[in-house]
């Protein structure tokens, strides 16, 4: 029997350690991975999980995995003299201040519906707890309970991602370490609709150009998520397995097992996630429904407590259907392999190095036959039978890259430096035959120093140069485009040793080179024959970004705010320069706004939360708003936890959308009216029912309420919709979900 032993959290590289008298192991701290955590490191159930530091530049992340996974340790510990930001030896590990009766902890797993706790501009979360609305069926559904995000829906399952109003590659998407591209050339597939929440178990989030670590272009943000190494001490396993039903036919199993011994583990996940088509709060039928499945293995060699070598290898598919679409997407087959090597504590100067190799691979086939029919669409008041034409379209997208990176460790300060190289290849079906029509090749330099130069101060920054290649295969020809760009951030970090106060401010300036969607697809005929492939200029951002943390018991409040400069941002306009094209083109367009959140307990029993979101775009060239900015959001959520049973009501409030410009956008949407402001109630309990088994339910929008948001697609006029008929969210929508952990 493996003996229960108190772990330590710490810092080492750029990763989060749990040390076991002497041996770290990655660690998994929310409680409701306690189990999985603490076992895969040889440690009981009963053993205290610490509080997860992050060694990303000192940033804390008290409680950011979890808001309440840190129950049995000082709400505060990182805000002590003890506990200082910055950089930290991996040979000083942090020691989590215990509360005197950790088992009377007011604190307890319960579904999250508000803001993450953490750093404000550095957050993370643990996707195996269901947040709300409904536990999400991919990357963006998940996303999308974030302040600060919102959805562009398509139907059911696959939308594309928006943060602070900004879309696409703005927002860089990594996948253990590398970024997986979807194919479509209107993104249909977005990268975020291979991604399954639950197969991982950290999702980072690093607001604004911060960091120049995790490759170019990331000027509103770049987001990764991790699965982290199980490590055993002993021979043992491990399993979390989950199920989840509701309404309108959705069905989803989870189920993630390891075992192994000090020596290596083998780890496998695996995930089906269904639903039909839901019904908007009028009771009407939105066509909606997906099928989706993933099945992923990692196998690791840990020769010693600080090497680690891992293979892993994944492949999904599955189908959704589009009411905001002209096809359906009936394809989304996706093939991933990785590599990673880790070696740590190599000395007292360079204490790790780290290498990861990916290839994925997507393939994607759009049609408008398989799913739906002229009948069908007739029969729901749309085309008919005679206007129907079948449609099929079949693209994919080769992606391979690495990266390695080295830290570096004195007295207070911390170097991190390295470089990384991707190419990704995109083809189309022709006749039956496969034909390249672009090629981009990425390869940078970087570094980033943390210089903690005062006790409660810490100066952190970063350079990056960037060379990006792009090629595009066409019927004059191939044409090539090759430029060198730079990235840069420096930001203070200050935290008072007698106040549980952390504040950040931080400039950053990041170029953007113009994507796949924004050079091929206008290139290859959307824009009408325009040139956009040599005549779209790169973007480059200057922003600055800031906030601050207050954590004092039974007060927590945060906030995040930034204010930016776009030269040359690239924006969509449609119905240019005929009304079936499109067309982009370079403007000056000034951004900001920020997320808040206010959190109070009023006693063991009840506590509130409450955040607020809010973007603001100007186009500088016309003085007229951005598109596709989200309105003010704000949500209100009010817990009662009584140990093995808990329960919230949450309130999400959205403001009118007046600031629009019509007919402007991106490569997927664009603004084509005004949009009226909702209210929306929703609920949930769960119940610790044994101690490995946790059962949970919820009700999203309870009072039924018809609404839209404001960042949509307009449906499609084969259902029935008008030309600018916003797609409806769904309606009350009732679901259970059980989660068991041994």
């Amino acid at each position: 029997m493996v003996m229960a032993r108190k772990p330590v959290i710490f810092a080492k590289g750029s990763d989060m350690y749990v040390d076991l008298q002497g041996r770290s192991c990655p660690a998994l701290a929310p409680r409701a991975m306690s189990l999985l955590a603490l076992f895969a490191c040889g440690v009981a159930p009963g053993a205290r999980a610490g509080e997860i530091l992050a060694a990303e530049r000192g940033v804390r992340l008290a409680q950011a995995v979890s808001p309440t996974a840190a129950r049995d340790v000082d709400p505060i510990p990182a805000l002590t003299p003890a506990a200082e930001p910055g950089v930290r030896s991996a040979q000083a590990p942090l020691v989590p201040k215990e509360r005197d009766t950790p088992a009377d902890s007011p604190e307890q797993d319960v579904i999250t519906v508000t803001a993450p706790k953490g750093s404000p501009l550095s957050v993370s979360l643990a996707p195996k707890i269901p947040r709300q609305p409904v536990p999400a069926s991919d990357g963006a559904d998940y996303l999308k309970t974030i302040p600060g995000f919102a959805l562009i829906r398509n139907g059911g399952t696959n939308g594309d991602p928006v943060f602070r109003g900004m879309f696409g590659s703005r927002l860089r998407m990594l996948v253990d370490g590398g970024e997986m591209l979807g194919a479509c050339s209107s993104r249909m597939d977005s990268p975020s609709a291979y991604i399954s929440p639950e197969s991982f178990d950290i999702v980072s989030l690093t607001k604004g150009p911060q960091t120049v670590l995790w490759g170019p272009g990331a000027s509103a943000g770049t987001l990764r998520f991790e699965r982290l190494p199980p490590r055993f001490d002993a021979p043992g396993m491990t399993v979390h397995a989950s199920a989840l039903a509701g309404s309108s036919g959705r069905l989803d199993e989870n189920i993630d097992g390891a075992f192994g011994n000090a020596s290596g583990y083998l780890r496998l996940m695996g995930n089906v996630s269904r639903a039909g088509d839901y019904q908007d709060g009028a009771g009407q039928r939105v066509y909606s429904g997906w099928r989706k499945w993933n099945s992923d293995v990692a196998a690791g060699f840990t020769p010693t407590p600080d090497t680690l070598m891992e293979l892993t290898v994944g492949r999904g598919d599955g189908n959704a259907r589009y009411a905001a679409r002209g096809m359906d997407g009936t394809r989304f087959a996706r093939e991933s392999i990785g590599l990673r090597f880790e070696q740590h504590a190599l000395g007292e100067v360079l204490d790790s190095v780290e290498m990861r190799g990916w290839y994925h691979y997507t393939d994607h086939v759009m049609d408008n036959s398989a799913r739906r029919s002229a009948q069908r669409l007739s029969r729901q008041g749309g085309a008919a039978s005679g206007n129907w034409v079948p449609l099929r379209s079949n693209v994919d997208r080769l992606t391979l890259g690495g990266r390695g990176i080295g830290t570096w460790q004195w007295q207070d300060v911390q170097l991190q430096g390295g470089a990384d190289l991707q190419v990704n290849r995109h083809r189309r079906k022709v006749g039956g035959r496969w034909q390249e029509d672009a090629e981009f090749q990425d390869s940078g330099l970087f570094a980033e120093v943390s210089w903690r130069f005062r006790p409660t101060q810490t100066l952190i920054s970063g350079m990056r140069l960037e060379h990006t290649a792009a090629q595009y295969h066409g019927a004059r020809g191939s044409e090539r485009r090759s430029e060198v760009y730079p990235a840069a951030f420096v930001r203070l970090e200050h935290q008072p040793e007698t106040l549980p106060l952390m504040t950040y401010v931080g400039v950053g300036l990041t170029e953007r080179f113009p994507d796949y969607w924004e050079l091929i697809t206008l290139r290859a005929g959307r824009g009408a024959g325009q040139d956009a492939f040599h005549r779209l200029k790169r973007e480059k951002t200057a922003q600055l970004d800031f906030g601050a943390h207050w954590q004092l018991a039974p007060l927590d409040a945060w906030a995040s705010g930034y204010i930016g400069q776009v030269q040359d941002f690239i924006l969509f306009r449609y119905g240019v320069p005929r009304p079936n094209a499109s067309r982009a083109d370079n403007i000056d367009a000034r951004i900001y706004g920020g997320e808040s959140g206010l959190g109070y307990r009023f006693n063991e029993r009840w506590r509130l939360e409450s955040s607020l979101a809010w973007a603001y775009g100007e186009n500088r060239d016309t003085r007229r708003p951005l598109p596709q900015i989200p309105p003010l959001e704000g949500r209100l959520a009010l817990t009662w936890d009584a140990g093995d049973w808990s329960a919230t009501a949450l309130w999400r409030l959205v403001a009118a959308q007046r600031r629009i410009a019509p007919n402007e956008g991106n490569v997927v949407g664009k603004d084509f009216d005004r949009s009226a402001g909702f209210g929306v109630m929703s609920a949930n309990m769960a119940w610790q029912a044994a101690a490995n088994i946790k059962i949970s339910a919820g009700v999203d929008n309870l009072l039924n309420r018809r609404y839209s948001e404001h960042l949509n697609l307009a449906g499609n006029r084969g259902f029935g919709y008008s030309a600018d008929a916003p797609l409806l969210e769904p309606g009350r929508t009732i679901w259970a979900r059980a989660g068991v952990t041994f």
